[in-house]
């Protein structure tokens, strides 16, 4: 029965996955998984959003002409990022931006894999609530504040 099942059975879907940074594809097997943590708390990822083509001109304005209105974009930009519950699929073009041990996130990656996408995380939730007080607050300065700063100067 199983032999038939196999031939006229359910054909499953191929398992895809888009890396939740640059949108890229990622084929079964690859990518890494991060908590919204891990992710918020690069500065290289905030230097890398904050100078995006779409980011950009909030950065420069909010740098060169101290503008109240693109440091409130920026305040926005940080608040979508760090409020993500679920964890983070991350390409191999985007790891280098964390600090975090690859082997372990790429098994947890797998393990993503082989559930479909319904794994959970220890520690996954909002940065806010995964974060201590102190580390949060430095990390929103950052990216509100800093982030991209080098780029612009």
């Amino acid at each position: 029965m199983s032999f038939i099942n196999k031939l006229f059975g359910k054909k499953k879907k191929p398992k895809n996955a888009t890396c939740d940074i640059s949108k890229e594809p990622i084929e079964e097997g690859f990518g890494y998984l991060l908590t919204t943590s891990e992710v918020v708390s690069s500065k290289k990822f905030w230097d890398n959003i904050m100078t995006e083509p779409e980011t950009m001109s909030y950065t420069i304005s909010h740098f060169k002409n101290q503008d109240n209105t693109a440091t409130q974009m920026r305040s926005m930009i940080f608040d979508k990022h760090s409020t993500i519950e679920k964890p983070w699929m991350v390409s191999d073009s985007y790891i280098h931006l964390f600090e975090v041990d690859k082997s372990e996130a790429r098994a947890k990656a797998n393990e993503w894999w082989s559930s479909e996408g319904n794994v959970e995380l220890p520690n996954s939730g909002t940065a806010s609530d995964m974060l201590d007080d102190k580390s949060y607050e430095e990390i929103k300065h950052y990216a509100i504040m800093e982030a991209g700063k080098e780029r612009v100067a």
